[in-house]
């Protein structure tokens, strides 16, 4: 085998992340992904390229995003020879995507790719009732009128009625909260901790506006400049005011503050061999390195979002390195009481003896290392966009900086969990 390359990343960008229902709420996956590539197109000046591959996606999607990534590929000023996959993997979507262009870059497969993700909650399919979804479909097959009529034999009103989208896990019919509820109680994360965590989040992404750090991985877009989920002006006595959500006991801990939003946006981020950057002039920020992906038990009685735990582990043997050996950490924060969870493991010997098959914990993180420029909790999470904002976020943070490396951990639905390392550039 020929000796694997580098996978250069060579910048994200995205549109700031809305609350859903808000400033995008007339917008599609295939307007805010078409935008979000388009400024990726002309922030390195691709333009008319045919680049090797474009993986994206979205979770919530309607049947007529059917190959979203190539209607959007086609709507932006980049090559039509520009082939494009669409991929699905809940939260873990587009740094899934990265992994995958990235291997491809390694092996010499590609030379150029980009991964990106979209989502909207705001335009969420409704989905007809089964009963009436054969009726019409008998009826578009029948060949009189007669045999049409005859499809709604027996039709209720109560038909019309149309299935509202649920975003519970299918098998244990379950809310990501509520399973998230169930991890806070078994690992013993307090409201209190949980609420700590959010505040910071809000308050170190509204430092990253302020200092500019955001200038060139954002722009406005429909009218906004800023994440509108921000902020920074609240403090632990509102947060403590505020009501739990997933189980409003006296022993639930999760609210709509310490919780992501339900939230639109776009994220796309580029990558290619370092061939392909000398060639053509860029500048790298980082490398991406190793990749994991992971799955637990969540049915059997595993937390659901408990699988990045794995995931992490199973990279560090791989590219034989500690927990401690790196210089900044994204862990993305579903919950802040996922982030909790997953710190607490990784400290705890038992678990990681039993989980992980290891011989001790994997130990504590330095908390000023973690999420320095803020993450979910506070700028939100457009399920499928978030690994792409993750990565360009890292990249930039380590653009420049010699000899640093960073780690990323995102937990997904359905018991998932992905990981991945970058590297300095420089």
């Amino acid at each position: 085998m020929n000796q694997l390359k580098r996978v250069a990343i060579i910048g994200g960008t995205r549109i700031p992340f809305c609350r859903s229902n808000s400033a995008y709420a007339q917008l599609s996956n295939l307007d805010m992904l078409t935008d979000t590539l388009q400024r990726l197109v002309d922030q390195h000046g691709i333009a008319g390229r045919k680049i090797d591959e474009v993986i994206a996606g979205a979770v919530t999607t309607h049947s007529r995003d059917w190959n979203l990534a190539r209607e959007a590929v086609l709507s932006t000023n980049l090559s039509p020879a520009t082939p494009a996959t669409t991929l699905q993997m809940a939260c873990g979507t587009s740094l899934q995507a990265a992994l995958l262009v990235g291997a491809r870059i390694a092996t010499g497969q590609i030379d150029s790719a980009i991964a990106a993700g979209s989502d909207t909650t705001s335009d969420a399919p409704l989905v007809l009732q089964p009963r009436l979804t054969k009726r019409l479909l008998g009826a578009t097959q029948a060949r009189s009128f007669s045999a049409k009529l005859r499809s709604f034999k027996g039709f209720r009103l109560s038909e019309l009625a149309p299935q509202a989208p649920a975003n519970g896990e299918p098998r244990t019919r379950l809310s990501m909260g509520q399973h998230c509820e169930m991890m806070a109680k078994e690992w013993e994360i307090s409201r209190e901790a949980q609420d700590q965590w959010a505040l910071e989040s809000h308050l170190k992404a509204a430092a990253a506006y302020e200092e500019g750090f955001f200038d060139d991985l954002l722009s406005p877009y429909q009218g906004v400049a800023r994440d509108n989920n921000m902020r920074p002006d609240s403090s632990l006595d509102k947060l403590a005011a505020l009501r739990t959500v997933f189980d409003r006991s006296p022993q639930g801990t999760l609210t709509a503050a310490n919780s992501t939003p339900l939230t639109d946006g776009a994220a796309a981020v580029f990558l290619c061999s370092e061939d392909y950057a000398s060639r053509n002039g860029l500048s790298v920020q980082a490398w991406l390195t190793l990749g994991r992906t992971s799955a637990v038990d969540f049915v059997g009685g595993e937390g659901l979002l408990m699988a990045p735990t794995v995931a992490v582990s199973e990279l560090l043997q791989a590219a034989q390195l500690s927990l401690q050996d790196f210089d900044y950490y994204e862990i993305h924060e579903a919950f802040a009481a996922q982030v909790l969870c997953t710190l607490k493991a990784w400290e705890d010997p038992v678990y990681c003896k039993e989980k992980l098959g290891l011989s001790q914990a994997l130990g504590s993180i330095e908390r000023s290392r973690i999420n320095v420029k803020g993450s979910s909790l506070a700028v939100g999470h457009p399920f499928a966009a978030t690994g792409a904002r993750i990565i360009g976020t890292l990249a930039k943070l380590l653009d420049k900086q010699n000899g640093q490396r960073g780690l990323i951990s995102i937990c997904t639905a359905g018991g998932m969990g992905a990981a991945a390392i970058l590297e300095s550039a420089n």
